[in-house]
């Protein structure tokens, strides 16, 4: 297939796949998990051009989201959107089944498998629901297939699941999902949000999750989002987040010994997430981050740039 590279071949592709997910689904029911991505929100806008109503949104909010992020697609889809929209709180749920878990792959696979879990009880109180759709796209395969690590939407689904997949973008890079996405009439702040994985934050947490150094992540990542937007990178970076590693160094804090995480900043910008440059952030800019971060986070006394490329790093740290 030719790639999507402007609005007219984004309009072919939107009514090519509007005709598929009809004679997929027919008169059925569909069940999206909607995160508030990109890749989600494509793919509720494509279903909702082709299906309307028959589409059931649900945002499972996992403990794993960045700040304010549910409010968002409540807000977004919900109330701009008229979405049929299910708002399910199982962040309780997830943390205490991800408790103790170090291996990366398992915490994907623990948080995959419980996301089908909520969908099928979601499921069970709906009347018609047959399918699944997914975000999933064409790198989130290739990654899976090459076992690079696992993607909860292309692999670790229970063999007795009784929903059909509709996957409407996995064939496209997400440079393509974009295009498609401003061509739905998407808004701008959606289209252009910089990735962000279906673990959340869970994979910015490595190690065993707890949830002070998950709140850790959290908040530092709010301080780099709100910064950046500040200081005109918000648009020109790709993707950009923190990171809470589990171990501690000795610092200082009110003329005290302070034994506290580090917080690792990372940048990085790509067009298809297959590799991708590091941002080469001022250093002033640096400075404060670093500033604002080791005062305004609880437990942490340190910030840190990564500089690596993917490869040989992934953009993710787990």
């Amino acid at each position: 297939m030719e790639r999507i590279t402007t609005p007219g071949l984004a309009d072919a592709f939107i009514e090519e796949q509007v005709a598929e997910i009809r004679a997929q689904v027919g008169d059925r029911k569909v069940l999206l998990a909607l995160s508030g991505g990109v890749d989600s929100s494509v793919v509720a806008a494509l279903l909702i051009r082709a299906i309307g109503q028959q589409l059931v949104c649900v945002h499972v909010n996992h403990g794993l989201l960045r700040k304010g992020e549910p409010e968002q697609v409540i807000e977004v889809f919900r109330n701009q959107m008229n979405a049929n929209l299910i708002y399910v709180d199982a962040s309780d749920r997830f943390l205490d089944k991800l408790a103790g878990v170090v291996e990366p792959e398992q915490k994907r696979m623990i948080i995959g498998n419980e996301f089908i879990e909520v969908f099928a009880e979601e499921a069970r109180k709906l009347d018609g629901i047959e399918f699944l759709a997914q975000g999933t796209i064409w790198p989130d395969i290739l990654e899976s297939e090459k076992g690079i690590k696992a993607h909860h939407n292309a692999g670790g689904l229970p063999e007795d699941m009784k929903f059909e997949l509709v996957e409407p973008v996995k064939i496209l890079f997400k440079d393509e999902v974009r295009i498609v996405g401003k061509q739905l009439g998407l808004p701008d702040n959606m289209v252009y949000r910089q990735p962000f994985p279906g673990p959340g934050l869970g994979v910015r947490c490595p190690g065993a999750i707890t949830r002070d150094r998950l709140e850790a992540v959290r908040e530092s990542d709010a301080i780099l989002r709100e910064e950046f937007a500040k200081n005109g990178l918000e648009g020109k970076v790709w993707q950009y987040f923190t990171v809470v590693p589990d171990f501690k160094s000795t610092g200082i804090k009110d003329g005290k010994r302070a034994f506290e995480w580090s917080v690792i900043i990372r940048a990085v910008n790509t067009t298809d997430a297959m590799s991708a440059t590091v941002e080469n952030v001022p250093y002033d800019l640096m400075c404060h981050l670093a500033d604002r971060i080791t005062h305004e986070v609880p437990g942490v006394n340190r910030v840190l740039y990564d500089f690596t490329p993917k490869p040989t790093g992934t953009i993710e740290f787990e």
